[in-house]
């Protein structure tokens, strides 16, 4: 089966642009107004601060020489390339799964952008509780946790019947 773009989930694609434009908007704002790990109170247990994460997601790997610059570049190429070729499988409705999918390429693509550009990913949101902090992350991370939840419930909760026996 051969579907064009507007037969097929790569449709939203316009939506993982829009979130890939405010993740760079949001990163840039952050570097330009932001000081280096210096928090901004914004409400109770949430910061504006700036970070630098040089690894993969909670800094897995920050700290090996400079390497997983790259591998973790290539590791988002591929998936990015397999998540548009999985869009392009899906018929055009705007299900979870198709927008699931966009928001994780977007958010694939953004932090790709930074790591290629910069050799590491600007994070600046910082939730806390006392003097305990989740790990920072930025609009990309939060497009991908968003659109893996997205895939989970469409994966059990949401996904017609028929599909899942086929």
């Amino acid at each position: 089966m051969n579907m064009s773009v507007s037969q097929s989930g790569l449709r939203y694609l316009w939506l993982a642009g829009l979130v890939l434009v405010l993740d760079q908007i949001t990163k840039y704002l952050a570097v330009t107004y932001l000081s280096f790990g210096v928090p901004i109170a914004v409400m109770p247990h949430f910061n504006l601060t700036l970070v630098y994460n040089y690894g993969a997601a909670f800094s897995f790997l920050a700290d090996m020489g400079g390497w997983q610059r790259w591998f973790f570049a290539v590791l988002a190429l591929a998936v990015s390339a397999g998540l548009l070729f999985w869009l392009s499988k899906l018929k055009a409705k705007p299900t979870f799964e198709v927008l699931g999918l966009n928001l994780i390429l977007a958010g694939a693509i953004g932090n790709l952008i930074d790591r290629v550009l910069f050799g590491k990913v600007t994070d600046f949101l910082d939730f806390y509780y006392g003097t305990w902090h989740y790990a920072t992350f930025n609009i990309a991370d939060v497009a991908i946790s968003v659109g893996a939840a997205m895939l989970i419930i469409y994966e059990f909760f949401l996904k017609p019947k028929a599909e899942k026996t086929s």
